[in-house]
């Protein structure tokens, strides 16, 4: 085996690369509960890519027999009602774990100097994962997937100038058709993944390039031994690898629960109407995204029209989210960590995430008067968090952290 190793090493840097990436990879030691889920990310990226591969096996990118194939997929393949419903949870649990693992960045200033970078890319492959999402909704060829793909597409076409030409070219015609189905099967199955995967590995690459925050946010390279190793370190491997092994049991054990026994969850994770083919002739009574899209849609649904046009509220929603990229630069506390901020961030924090998951709920409701002014109320606390942030986390008042982490 050393023969084999050392014959590898020789032709490919694989000992160097598990030492710099695992084993010689130093991780703060007091990472808690919160950084779970980067991991859990990453294996879930693993199923849907996996479970992804034996659909197409079966899968008819044919408007006239996607949804049969969908069918024939879920009663006539062996086990293919566990791999599609194993895709479909294993969506859901993707934007789960990301939205968990982005309020960890949130809370222990992970998007600060000298994490930007990270950051970054890490608003990218959320951007990547929407879009991945959507093609992807539109495959079952169900009635929910057809229209809500109607819906979405013909939002673009609010684009002053260009929006006709744009929403016709990401239709591939002037209607939701088989073109659509076609292109956007070969943007879920080809080119996402590929962006998706790439992005990862800068992301990780960045990552191991600057280290790892904590929740203290104290930078674990200013106090290293005698041995170059940070004294506030621990090897990746064993000891967080172990530790990411008991994340994914408990993970799975959950999965696994919704997929047994709840993988529709209701209909937030596949909805009644996407079980019924897609018919051009009817729309259904209620039309909305799956949940993971319902904030950012409660906030265009929430902008009146200007002059009859949707753009306004279009523009909002897309502002809503790439508003994230700019964190990094917005946030002026002088400590990086919730651990050490002052009431101001806390309460804005807190108030930002209430309008987040008040804006989720109301995505998925129909649309009233009531609703519509609590979905504006909230989409100003959304925005607010943000444009307020140069003010109060440089006039808030925070504790000075620690020179070194704490081991609670």
């Amino acid at each position: 085996m050393e023969k084999v190793i050392n014959w590898l090493d020789a032709r490919f840097p694989l000992t160097a690369s598990y030492k710099a990436h695992l084993s010689e990879y130093f991780a703060p030691k007091n990472f808690n509960f919160w950084y779970y889920f980067g991991s859990l990310a990453l294996m879930v990226l693993v199923i849907q890519i996996v479970t992804g591969i034996f659909l197409t096996m079966n899968y008819k990118p044919d408007a006239q027999l996607a949804f049969g194939s969908v069918e024939y997929i879920m009663r006539d393949v062996p086990l293919g009602w566990l791999i599609r419903y194993t895709h479909s949870t294993g969506a859901s649990a993707f934007f789960i774990v990301v939205y968990l693992h982005m309020f960890r960045g949130l809370i222990y200033g992970s998007f600060r100097q000298p994490r930007e970078l990270i950051w970054i890319f890490g608003m990218l492959i959320y951007l990547v994962l929407m879009g991945e999402a959507f093609f992807g909704y539109l495959l079952p060829w169900g009635q929910m997937s057809y229209w809500g793909a109607q819906v979405i597409v013909n939002l673009f076409s609010a684009v002053p100038f260009v929006g006709d030409a744009l929403s016709t070219l990401i239709r591939g015609d002037f209607v939701v058709s088989d073109a659509t189905l076609n292109r956007f099967f070969a943007l879920h199955v080809i080119a996402m993944p590929l962006v998706l995967v790439g992005l990862v590995a800068a992301h990780l690459v960045a990552l191991h390039e600057v280290g790892s925050n904590n929740p203290d946010g104290v930078e674990i390279k200013k106090h290293k031994g005698e041995n170059g190793h940070p004294l506030d370190g621990i090897p990746f491997h064993p000891y967080y690898t172990v530790k990411d092994i008991l994340g994914v049991t408990v993970f799975l054990i959950v999965f696994t629960s919704i997929l047994f026994f709840a993988p529709e969850m209701g209909g937030y994770f596949l909805e009644a109407n996407n079980f019924v083919p897609a018919d051009s002739l009817k729309t259904p009574q209620h039309i909305a995204p799956v949940w993971y899209f319902t904030p950012y849609y409660a906030i265009l649904r929430a902008v009146p029209p200007l002059f009859g046009s949707q753009f306004p509220g279009v523009a909002a929603m897309g502002v809503s989210v790439m508003i994230f990229f700019a964190l990094p630069w917005l946030d002026k506390s002088p400590v990086k960590s919730i651990r050490y901020r002052g009431p101001k961030f806390k309460i804005a924090l807190a108030l930002f995430v209430i309008a987040f998951l008040g804006l989720g709920f109301l995505g998925t409701q129909p649309p009233s008067p009531t609703y519509t002014l609590i979905s504006r109320i909230l989409s100003v606390v959304y925005f607010l968090f943000f444009l307020l942030m140069p003010w109060y986390t440089k006039h808030d008042s925070y504790k000075t952290e620690p020179e070194r982490v704490t081991d609670k």
